[in-house]
């Protein structure tokens, strides 16, 4: 399949039936302190990872100090995760190399008392995007990508096995390729941790990339909000794929849960102009694919501990971003022991959801497409998981 950008014309014409703009259009540059820029054109990705602002980063942290952010012992208390304890493998699908990933890994798993996984003891794994190890160029904004979304899938599944898959480039055919080769490294719950856009030629990468029957593939919305309708997350909308948004955590001694979500103002989200509406989704405001299906914690302000030593500012960092949201829901799906399809999975199980009910993108009118609400909303989905019940088969 050749690598074919959609052009101005193409492209204006693919979005003709996207819904109306919005009165305050989304800029297009990148979100304060995000790492990595809004894709320039369609058919690239780029990481969903933001850092704390005004955060520094910190090599080392005292024994007796808790790194800040949140922790493995904060989200299973948040989401109501069980002790289980299972062995199958998470993939997680990024671009670029990062050098450091195992060894930092096994700093954060080691500070906060996680049982190793490493190379000798078969618990990681790390390939290229062919199942070699022909690694790509090194690149450190995309290894704080990794070091999110390794470190959430092993705060929420301790036990689990991870792959590490690094795409040779930003292409959503390289990725593709690479969600390709960690189902067939024996993946059953996969992590794309990275975003595009829709593109009129999408639903070939559907059935090439994007459909593997028993295998639980997420993906995030996204960290430029509602972008005026137009700019739909990719491959979240696809039919093989549960899209993830992102939320505000923080404390609440006060509710019976012990936790308050909010929608985060950046979180993706949208209305497919190409995919149509699977028979599960019932938004009115939508005639095609919605997105997000579910939402986790993304807000870097509200964000998790991660330890990446590569590149710039090493240490320990407050990550957010809506890809450590979808590795968060991996790692559940991976505990739930999913083995079908699973996009159909929440809906059939909405109480077994937090319901997120407020918050904007900050970018929107008003629409549900970009306004959390009671019941289904774009930002937030369905809402957040409580407990695995949501990803496991009806």
């Amino acid at each position: 399949m050749k690598r074919v950008l959609l052009g101005v014309v193409a492209l204006a014409t693919l979005m003709a039936g996207a819904p109306a703009a919005m009165s305050t259009p989304k800029p297009a540059g990148p979100t304060p302190a995000s790492a990595c820029a809004r894709p320039a054109a369609t058919g690239h990705v780029t990481c969903t990872v933001v850092a704390r602002p005004g955060a520094v980063a910190k090599a080392e942290v005292a024994d007796e100090a808790a790194p800040a952010g949140y922790g493995p012992d904060d989200l299973r208390s948040a989401y109501q995760l069980p002790a289980a304890s299972t062995t199958a493998t998470v993939a997680l699908v990024t671009v670029f190399d990062d050098p450091n990933a195992e060894a930092d890994l096994g700093v954060y798993r080691e500070r906060f008392g996680l049982p190793p996984c490493t190379t000798a003891n078969g618990c990681f794994a790390k390939l290229d995007e062919r199942g070699g190890t022909s690694y790509p160029e090194s690149n450190d904004y995309w290894a704080d990508e990794v070091a999110l979304d390794l470190d959430t899938i092993s705060a929420v599944c301790p036990s689990c096995h991870l792959l590490l898959v690094e795409a040779d480039d930003t292409f959503t055919q390289d990725v593709g390729e690479s969600v390709n080769t960690a189902v067939a490294h024996g993946a059953t719950s996969v992590v794309d941790g990275s975003a595009g856009f829709e593109e009129s030629d999408e639903t070939q990468y559907d059935q090439a990339y994007f459909t593997h029957p028993g295998v639980t593939i997420t993906a995030p919305t996204g960290d430029y909000g509602y972008s005026n309708g137009t700019a739909i997350p990719y491959p979240g909308v696809s039919p093989g794929v549960i899209s993830v948004g992102g939320t505000s955590l923080q404390r609440d001694p006060d509710s019976p849960r012990g936790w308050t979500e909010t929608a985060w103002s950046s979180s993706g989200s949208g209305c497919s102009v190409v995919e149509p509406k699977p028979a599960f989704q019932d938004d009115p405001g939508c005639a095609g694919t919605t997105a997000a299906d579910v939402s986790a914690v993304a807000n870097p302000a509200t964000g998790t501990a991660a330890y990446n030593t590569f590149g710039r500012n090493g240490g320990w960092k407050v990550l957010g971003g809506t890809g450590g949201a979808a590795s968060l829901v991996a790692g559940i799906a991976a505990l739930a022991g999913t083995n079908q399809p699973a996009k159909a999975f929440p809906y059939a199980a909405v109480s077994a959801l937090n319901d997120v009910t407020s918050g904007t993108t900050g970018y929107c009118d008003g629409s549900y497409l970009c306004t959390a609400g009671a019941g289904y909303d774009g930002p937030t989905g369905l809402g957040s998981p409580r407990g695995v019940l949501a990803f496991t088969p009806p």
